[in-house]
């Protein structure tokens, strides 16, 4: 947006033009499916089977479903928490349950959060990793097991850029220079390190900087280079990392040849999701429920396109479901639906991709364990 100023002070008939960025469009929070320990953020612990504003603000940025909890960084860079907080993984210094969103610390320089069944991990604006709950196995990457149930710094270093809870006991985390690294449980070679210790602190995954994006399965994870080839690596039961059999990889694994995956996410229970350059969705793994989207449910040892669209835009994964927004804003749901998970309106499990309702200002979208969160202008 550009503003031009004319005859200010001792300036006059000067013109000044100056560009600034547009504000922010009004992002409102959504919630539905299963209500307990207020998971939804919605001041209850009541079931919804259809999207349920979070509160009246229009201040929201993103994201995270953890399995039990919420997470969510407004535009202002403050973060907040709500629902389940049995290890502390809420962030708020006590163990104590809410029901709707509470402000983690009063920090404004958050830019990115990720929480897990029972630990959570954030990135600030100055590129500094942070962790929180549950630290089993070391899963925090704080060289410990010492549960924390504020956030804690992880090292010194400033060059972190996205990260990833490994649903529940481990971690992952790619830095500014494309570097990929892991810490926490290794007992199937989830963290692609080549072996099965654990470790309570950040390792490298090889020697390369061409990682892009990155996201996990029970035990299993994946990952897509700046070429746009697909890696997996871990357990590998139900054909979960798409290598075409069941074998376990504790290093990172080409899926096929392709040179054309933009983001993939992982399912809690086995399954994943991928999104090709071209707009197509590819499935795979576990498909009990129809989570697959391909109108049954037979597992999939290698990506399988989901119907024959070129529209989707962006993918999330949860604990038997997952969901997909398309480039007109419209948002599908599909696999289990015993708590409304999938914000249908009714608790029946679908096989292939259904609409939510009719809204086509769908922005985000982020599936947990029986449960939905999502922002919309609207």
């Amino acid at each position: 947006m550009a503003f031009t100023i004319s005859g200010i002070g001792n300036y006059s008939g000067i013109t000044f033009t100056t560009t600034q960025p547009p504000p922010p469009p009004p992002t409102y929070l959504w919630s539905w499916g299963a209500g307990g320990f207020g998971r939804l953020g919605l001041g209850d612990t009541a079931d919804r089977s259809s999207p349920v504003q979070v509160g009246a603000l229009d201040t929201w940025s993103s994201i995270s479903n953890g399995f039990g909890s919420g997470a969510a960084i407004k535009t202002d860079g403050t973060l907040w928490s709500w629902g389940a907080n049995d290890y502390g993984n809420l962030g708020l210094g006590n163990t104590t349950v809410y029901s709707s969103p509470v402000q983690v610390g009063a920090g404004t320089t958050w830019s990115s959060i990720n929480a897990a069944g029972n630990h959570s991990l954030a990135i600030k604006t100055d590129g500094t990793l942070w962790s929180w709950g549950f630290n089993a196995q070391g899963r925090l990457g704080l060289g410990n097991s010492t549960y924390y149930s504020s956030p804690k710094q992880i090292g010194a270093g400033t060059t972190w850029s996205k990260i990833k809870t490994g649903h529940s006991n481990f971690s992952l985390a790619i830095k500014t220079d494309g570097s990929l690294w892991s810490w926490g449980r290794n007992d199937q070679g989830q963290l692609g390190l080549g072996n099965q210790t654990d470790y309570s602190s950040p390792k490298q995954i090889g020697a390369g900087t061409a990682w892009l994006t990155i996201s996990s399965a029970y035990k299993s994870a994946y990952a897509i280079k700046t070429d746009g080839t697909m890696w997996a690596w871990g357990q590998g039961t139900t054909g979960r990392l798409g290598l075409g059999n069941s074998t376990y990889y504790f290093s990172p694994k080409q899926i096929g040849a392709g040179t054309t995956w933009s983001n993939v996410a992982g399912g809690r229970n086995g399954s994943a999701i991928a999104i090709k350059t071209d707009g197509t969705i590819w499935t795979w793994g576990a498909n009990s429920y129809g989570r697959l989207g391909l109108g049954d449910t037979a597992d999939r040892s290698s990506p399988v396109q989901v119907g024959a669209l070129t529209t989707w835009l962006s993918i999330t994964a949860g604990g038997y479901h997952m969901a997909a927004i398309k480039t007109n804003g419209t948002l599908w749901t599909w696999g289990f639906n015993q708590s409304g998970g999938l914000g249908l309106g009714n608790t029946t499990g679908v096989s292939s991709p259904v609409q939510i309702g009719a809204l086509t200002n769908w922005l985000q979208i982020s599936a947990g364990l029986n449960t939905t969160l999502a922002l919309a202008s609207i």
